[in-house]
């Protein structure tokens, strides 16, 4: 499965947040967008929220990403997002 990503390094606040509406992933986290700490970051949290693995398959130069979710039952994908 593939989710939308958005990303804002630097923020005062750790959080991650499922956005029903445009069906994307809001992530704040405090570490610096240097050198692909950020990402390497994102994906840590989401593996371990998730279990299961995860992915970056594009913008990893960006604050917009697209992730790829190697969970076959999208629904329990959906409904662990949607609890956030």
């Amino acid at each position: 499965m593939l989710v939308y990503v958005n990303v804002k390094p630097k923020s005062k606040k750790e959080k991650i947040e499922w956005n029903e509406k445009k069906e994307m992933l809001l992530i704040w986290t405090k570490t610096a967008a240097e050198k692909g700490k950020v990402n390497k970051e994102i994906i840590k949290k989401l593996k371990k929220l998730l279990r299961c693995d995860v992915g970056i398959i594009k913008g990893h130069k960006s604050h917009n990403k697209i992730i790829e979710i190697n969970l076959k039952n999208r629904e329990k994908i959906l409904q662990i997002l949607q609890k956030l």
